[in-house]
């Protein structure tokens, strides 16, 4: 029963999220035959910044606001812990704010950006609403207010897509004299700028609260549970997006913004799989981080971590049996580094599965254990990455990353057997990611058939892992549709 309930809310943010990166992809084969490889490198640069500036401003409050309001014993308690977490979080954030408009020409030199320090304002601009905003999505979350989430996000992707489509396509046929060739990518990070205002403007309206019931001591026990979480999630977010940084910097300067172009839009389609990801954890942490008896928590994390294999699985063969037909979303010149996505891939299964063994000493408290996973994992990213980049370039990078990932599943499944046992049935896993691998190298086999042909066949093996799965787990899919649908 708890299990179902976890697959409803998953798929409602899932559906969702399905929604806005559909949309939200619509971009990438936009941008890709409007810009440059080398300006949409800027774009894929700048995001990369933009994750990591938001660990650092939102401190682990997330997840502190997750355990602390799932855990108050009043209404009033509860509101407490949102006005002290959002009120750190806005305070912060703001103070980031006015650091970089006041040293912005000096940090847009650094970063190689001073033709155009406008671009570094702006992204600080929008690391900021988007810091001001993580706290009320994450109350909307913890209210189970799906739908609201769903609607919010959705509205965010629509207004900047646009936007984007409005400043360039509309914007040179109306007046020419008004679109800057010079401001170019900047186009991008404006209308990034106009959606993260629109949804502040809306958040404001639906997460009331008074800043007068904001707690220091409330704020003291927080900080404490959450510190150990923002330090890890400041070495997880460099192993996610510190490859960016060092193709850029230790490729031939006349290389490196190409080389992240290419690399950022084969990056931009293995984005597919961290989706799921993405969508399981906004169900999964409110979920975990609330009230469980231990041996109902070691019986539903197993579970919940080989259904999350399964659909995995099943996304990376969707992928990368199809991978001619996923390359066409981004333009005819990027379309030289798909040749990295399976690597890729694997890698962001390997990921969710370190999100499946984190709940654990999150739930219980224990979240030093978070910063030693993502340091461990960070120490082999920078230096597969060091030993890598020069001799493979980009590819040389997303090897680095799975071995990163590689460490920390090792390293999240040794912590968890030693201090939290939970019964993961390891045959089961194994059986499939064996039958995946399997059907991944008959793949292979179908690549000089002819097109409808090896299509037909390789849609035959997508079908065969998943009829096993639904055979193996005897899943009633029809009765968990129609749970999704009340849902």
């Amino acid at each position: 029963m708890l299990l179902k309930k976890l697959a409803g809310q998953t798929a409602i943010y899932g559906i969702s999220s399905i929604v806005a990166r559909l949309l939200s992809y619509l971009l990438a084969p936009y941008l890709t035959r409007f810009l440059s490889r080398a300006d949409y490198g800027s774009v894929t640069d700048m995001y990369a910044i933009i994750p990591f500036a938001l660990v650092l401003l939102t401190m682990g409050m997330e997840s502190g606001y997750f355990r602390f309001a799932g855990r108050a014993e009043s209404r009033e308690d509860k509101e407490r812990v949102f006005a002290t977490t959002w009120g750190a979080v806005t305070s912060v954030a703001l103070f980031f704010l006015g650091i970089v408009l006041l040293f912005n020409n000096d940090i847009a030199d650094v970063m190689g950006y001073g033709d155009n320090p406008s671009f570094v304002s702006i992204v600080a601009i929008i690391i900021t609403l988007d810091a001001i905003t993580a706290i009320p999505f994450a109350k909307l979350r913890e209210d189970g207010r799906a739908k609201t989430f769903v609607v919010i996000r959705l509205l965010s992707v629509v207004v900047n897509l646009s936007m984007c489509i409005g400043f360039y396509d509309l914007l040179p046929k109306i007046d020419s004299s008004l679109f800057s060739v010079d401001f170019g990518v900047g186009y991008v990070f404006v209308s990034n700028l106009i959606a993260s205002f629109v949804v502040l403007f809306v958040l404001l309206t639906q997460c009331r609260v008074s800043f007068f019931k904001f707690s220091p001591r409330v704020l003291k026990t927080i900080l404490i549970y959450s510190l150990p979480l923002l330090l890890s999630g400041i070495a997880g977010t460099a192993n996610e997006f510190i490859d960016r940084q060092m193709i850029k910097y230790m490729m031939p300067e006349e290389l490196a913004k190409s080389a992240l172009g290419v690399y950022g839009a084969a990056v931009k389609i293995g984005v597919i799989s961290l989706l799921f990801t993405q969508m399981y954890r906004m169900a999964a942490e409110p979920f975990f981080l609330s009230n469980f008896k231990r041996e109902d928590f070691v019986n539903i994390n197993a579970q919940a971590l080989k259904y999350f294999m399964i659909i995995s699985i099943t996304i990376f063969l969707t992928i990368t049996l199809f991978i001619d037909l996923f390359a066409l979303i981004v333009g005819k010149d990027f379309r030289e580094g798909m040749y990295i996505l399976p690597v890729v891939l694997v890698a962001n299964i390997l990921s969710g599965v370190v999100l499946n063994l984190s709940f654990w000493y999150k739930q219980t408290g224990k979240t030093k254990f978070a910063l030693y996973v993502t340091c461990f994992g960070l120490l082999f990213t920078v230096v597969f990455n060091i030993l890598l980049i020069p001799k493979l370039g980009y590819y040389g990078s997303a090897i680095a990353r799975l071995i990163c990932e590689i460490a920390m599943v090792g390293l999240s499944y040794y912590l968890n057997r030693r201090y939290f046992p939970t019964p993961y049935d390891l045959k089961k896993l194994g059986e499939y990611v064996l039958l995946g691998g399997i059907l991944y190298c008959f793949g292979f086999l179908t690549v000089e058939l002819p097109l409808v042909l090896k299509y037909l066949c390789n849609l035959a093996l997508l079908i065969i892992f998943v009829i096993y799965s639904i055979r193996r787990e005897h899943i009633d899919v029809f009765g968990l549709v129609k749970s999704i649908i009340k849902k």
